[in-house]
């Protein structure tokens, strides 16, 4: 493969998602000089230009219509969320009333787990990896605390082989078997926050499923960003933000699955709110909590229209371009990277996240070699001083995702070249 940018100049010219670029409001500079190139899509997506009118769509209803726009805006707010469902459940791979828009991933992680982590007898343990990401640890420890259990012996963790980066699903498992009669429910990464690995979630939950555990997945990092197929694959729930690949903005509201199984079980415990009661008799207003079948029914209250609205604007994106041409470019813009990487960084930059393609997403964590931890940090902020927008993570990790919608080969082009120059190897700029 060529590597000069010229090469990366063609690469581009023969993308047949390059007009998607221009779709997205890219950051700039303090001094509107220059855009930066942006590569944390996988810590926060750009800003959809469409966002901004589907915003103000909302606020030109809530000024004309007052109340009435619940039942007479363009999109009337009492069933704002449902126009979610169909794109959102197309990227998990469900049926449209197995998804739901609501809350933060972490709220809906609690809410999952009140209904999905019942200890009782021997089976009173949560499975999840040893470096899952903190909130996730802190959600689940603190749920088994609620049942006044022990997280020193009532969370298993799993861990890769020593020097090893990734989780073998061999070893997961190995473990769900070995362990299965104690575990009450799995929660697991579809993609790891840190390493990038992917996850072989069919495998996992099959296994999960058949031990007799409750099987759940955190997709902050694989939603809108790897092919996911949660009906067929069997899980019992998901949760994930929607501020990432999906661009639905900061703090944007976040996700939920459940599966279908699920929608007729009116005793599934539950934390329950009015929102979530059946909405053909909602507004009776009546004392008994009767929920709405399918992942509606874990709703407490009428969502957030103006928090939805720039999450519309980008799955009408997704709709229109489809996750298989998406995950197409991002395969070769992440086969791109890795060849770049391995040659013009060689020995001095290790790629954590897995060389196979199948096994990873967009996002590709580098590990600086042979650096102290303020060296590397420094290489980091030359990197960010060069206009090239990429992220830390202690000690010594910068993570890059080129967003195939937005993202071009130039791009990883230009953060290689960066990086070398910041390493004291030459640029070619």
């Amino acid at each position: 493969m060529k590597l000069d940018r010229e090469h990366a100049h063609a690469l581009d010219a023969a993308d047949p998602l390059a007009s998607w670029h221009d779709r997205f409001i890219l950051p700039r500079e303090a001094n509107a000089a220059r855009d930066l190139v942006y590569l944390c899509g996988h810590s926060l997506g750009a800003q959809p230009v469409l966002a901004a009118a589907y915003v103000e769509e909302v606020m030109r209803d809530w000024r004309t219509l007052g109340v009435e726009g619940h039942f007479q805006a363009r999109h009337p707010w009492m069933t704002y969320h449902e126009r979610l469902a169909e794109p959102l459940a197309g990227l998990v791979g469900a049926g449209a009333g197995e998804v739901i828009a609501m809350n933060s991933l972490t709220a809906n992680l609690h809410l999952m787990l009140v209904s999905f982590y019942r200890p009782a007898g021997s089976r009173t343990a949560l499975l999840l990896e040893r470096h899952a990401f903190p909130s996730d640890r802190y959600a689940l420890e603190s749920q088994v605390r609620h049942h006044g259990l022990d997280p020193a012996r009532d969370v298993i963790e799993l861990a890769s082989r020593p020097d090893e980066d990734h989780l073998r699903t061999e070893d997961v498992i190995a473990t769900i078997e070995r362990e299965g009669a104690r575990i009450a429910t799995i929660l697991l990464p579809g993609v790891q926050y840190l390493t990038g690995q992917r996850l072989d979630v069919a495998a996992i939950t099959a296994a999960g499923r058949a031990a007799g555990c409750r099987v759940g997945w955190d997709l902050a990092h694989a939603i809108g960003n790897v092919p996911l197929q949660l009906h067929d694959w069997d899980a019992d729930f998901a949760v994930w933000c929607n501020y990432k690949y999906l661009n639905g903005g900061p703090g944007a509201v976040g996700g939920a699955f459940v599966h279908e199984r699920h929608a007729g079980d009116s005793g599934l415990p539950r934390f329950a709110g009015w929102w979530g009661h059946d909405k053909a008799t909602r507004f009776r207003m009546g004392p008994e909590f009767r929920p709405t079948p399918g992942a509606d029914g874990w709703q407490l209250s009428n969502p957030p229209i103006l928090a939805l609205a720039p999450l519309a604007a980008s799955l009408e994106h997704y709709a229109a371009v489809g996750l298989p041409a998406l995950r197409l470019k991002s395969l070769a813009l992440t086969a791109y990277f890795t060849q770049l990487v391995q040659v013009r960084l060689a020995g001095r930059v290790q790629i954590v996240t897995p060389l196979d393609p199948e096994a990873r997403g967009a996002a590709l964590s580098l590990r600086l070699l042979g650096l102290s931890r303020d060296r590397a940090r420094d290489v980091f902020d030359g990197i960010r001083r060069r206009g090239i927008v990429p992220d830390w993570r202690e000690p010594d990790v910068i993570r890059a995702a080129p967003v195939p919608f937005y993202n071009r080969f130039d791009d990883v082009w230009q953060f290689v070249d960066a990086l070398r120059a910041e390493l004291g190897g030459p640029a070619a700029t």
